[in-house]
């Protein structure tokens, strides 16, 4: 690891992700778009993701990684450095182990002493410490804005500490633009409401989240207005500070050739035609909602793909067969139209594979946006925070995609509801809305697989934030 200060002309970022896969990836990329464009990039991480972070990094001499020592914290199992290896109520202690680090940190910043520290949801408390340090903080929003500007901004809790009840958390903030986001279901407003849970006696996600905002000297949003103009204007009027735009930060195409068996398998559907389905490693359905997905997808009588995650330590093969109808696995065998697989897969080469047709997934933004640059239908089943919003972004504002329908009070669907969201976009193709979601599909992945605009996007937060570092351009 090199500590040496900065060069007058060359930009250098640290950057400081949450130790989470789901915020560190988004971070990874941005950092490999920046330094393409010459940005010297130091990457914060606990030193025992440094390895997968180094795996996922490109390769660039002005790039390096910086491991932290996390501190032991009661109740916190040694060597467990990210959400993935810890259950929801767990991981809530890796946020009181960052709150511990603050001097390692401060230590290390005084060090390198970069232009710019990016920073994420969890660290309210690195703003002050830049400033104190004469770095200037810019707060890395992982989310859409529409997440944001619903959820996490003043007008949400206009008075501190009171905060809204689950009828308030139906309706937007106050000022919120007119959009298609009237409102979100009683079981998504339930969820929301854990951003003003206090765990361990520290701050609740909307008091981080609030504090980083408030006290960073800009604003960087993974967004862009094409997308989400009305909510990146209310998130400035909020806020009243530098909003950049890093636009969605599409994922470079994969590498490699994708596994022979997968591919043995695809090669035998005709384009277009397999339904891929997957929740992201740390994304757990419960019984009842892998039995109703599994037989929703079977009676679509289309071939399909299905990714089931489990906790930790737990036998796949057993839960499967405890878990899924009797009979099911038999059936999906002998039909040969069926794959259930637990563990990890070559995501971005299976969405890019010619016979594959539609994603059902969690959306988490980033799989969405893997689906839109290829030719895949996206069915959208979203199980906690913000991905209820982004579904909703991506289905009633960009009109890319279907919502599964759901219940009101508990979320609760039935297969067919799994069944009627894949037909709409998957055989009812000349019919609307199906064919409107269809045209609108083939629009934004041509906006997102436009290099000169996703380029320029960077070009000019990188040519922004040299503007604020006083550096040249030239």
């Amino acid at each position: 690891m090199e500590i040496n200060g900065n060069s007058n002309d060359v930009l250098h970022i640290v950057v400081f992700p949450f130790f989470a896969f789901g915020h560190i990836s988004p971070f990874v990329q941005l950092s490999n778009k920046l330094s393409f464009h010459g940005v010297k990039v130091s990457f914060f991480t606990a030193s025992g993701n440094a390895s997968r972070v180094k795996s996922m990094l490109n390769s660039a001499p002005t790039t390096c990684i910086v491991p932290l020592t996390l501190p032991q914290v009661e109740g916190l199992p040694p060597g467990a450095e990210s959400t993935a290896e810890l259950t929801p109520i767990t991981a809530e202690l890796l946020k009181v182990a960052l709150d511990q680090m603050q001097p390692q940190i401060k230590s290390l910043l005084s060090n390198l002493k970069p232009h710019f520290v990016l920073f994420d949801f969890a660290q309210d408390w690195l703003p002050k410490m830049a400033d104190e340090l004469g770095i200037k903080s810019v707060y890395y929003s992982v989310f859409v804005a529409l997440s944001t500007a619903f959820l996490t901004c003043p007008a949400r809790v206009p008075q501190p500490k009171n905060y809204p009840s689950l009828e308030v958390m139906k309706k937007p903030p106050p000022g919120f633009p007119h959009t298609s986001v009237t409102s979100v279901k009683t079981f998504e407003a339930q969820d929301f409401l854990y951003i003003f849970k206090s765990f361990h006696g520290g701050p609740t996600v909307y008091d981080r989240v609030l504090s980083g905002l408030k006290g960073c000297s800009a604003i960087l949003a993974k967004t862009c207005s094409q997308m989400e103009g009305p909510y990146i204007e209310y998130v400035k009027s909020q806020f009243k500070k530098p909003v950049f735009l890093v636009g969605p930060v599409v994922p470079d195409p994969p590498t490699g050739e994708l596994e022979e068996r997968w591919g043995n398998w695809l090669n035998k559907f005709e384009s277009g035609t397999v339904i891929y389905s997957s929740f992201g490693s740390e994304t757990f359905l419960t019984d009842d909602q892998i039995k109703e997905l599994a037989l929703g997808l079977e009676e679509t009588g289309l071939p399909f793909f299905l990714v089931l995650n489990f906790p930790a330590n737990i036998d796949v093969s057993a839960e499967l067969n405890r878990v899924l109808p009797k009979g099911f696995m038999e059936r999906v065998k002998e039909r040969g139209r069926g794959i259930i697989h637990s563990g990890w897969v070559q995501q971005q080469h299976i969405l890019a594979h010619s016979s594959v047709g539609c994603y059902v997934c969690h959306a988490g933004f980033s799989s969405v946006i893997e689906a839109l640059v290829n030719d895949c239908q996206v069915v959208m089943l979203p199980q906690k925070g913000d991905q209820f919003l982004n579904a909703k972004l991506v289905s009633g504002d960009m009109k890319a995609g279907v919502e599964v329908n759901r219940r009101d009070e508990d979320g609760y669907f039935g297969k067919q509801d799994i069944k009627e969201a894949v037909e709409m976009v998957m055989m009812e193709v000349d019919k609307e809305p199906g064919k409107f979601f269809r045209e609108n599909q083939k629009k934004w992945k041509e906006f997102l697989l436009n290099k000169d605009i996703q380029c320029k996007f960077i070009e000019d937060l990188v040519y922004e934030m040299k503007g604020m570092a006083k550096i040249s351009s030239n």
